[in-house]
């Protein structure tokens, strides 16, 4: 009789976590997305001071190499040329009676321009 071993594994780590405000966030803008949009995508281009800024948008087609993850109000992708640039950040949404945006903690920020809009690694 041959006995067979079965080994678990841990579900990979998303690149970034989200805490509920972000999620509760990206629930009510896929309540109100376009048709088309499928989604939800973090992305960090290359702008302001110091480099590279955050971007959230809504997207329409899945792109093959960003990270997806199912929240319960709907698909959040990080863009894959940015993925090494957020790897263990936290995303959140704050609101108080004066700003309301996406915060993100980056271990991986090495700077920030005095402005908070863009930051280098």
């Amino acid at each position: 009789m041959t006995e067979t071993t079965t080994t678990t594994r841990a579900a990979p780590k998303a690149a970034v976590i989200l805490t509920p405000g972000a999620e509760a966030r990206i629930a009510d803008l896929m309540a109100k997305a376009p048709a088309d949009a499928i989604g939800v995508k973090l992305s960090t281009p290359r702008r302001g001071c110091s480099g590279l800024a955050y971007s959230v948008d809504y997207v329409t087609t899945e792109a093959k190499f960003d990270e997806k993850i199912i929240t319960p109000g709907g698909v959040f992708y990080i863009d894959g040329a940015s993925v090494l640039y957020l790897i263990g950040s936290t995303m959140d949404w704050r609101e108080d009676d004066f700003t309301a945006g996406f915060v993100f903690e980056n271990p991986n920020a090495k700077g920030a321009c005095g402005c908070g809009e863009s930051f280098m690694v």
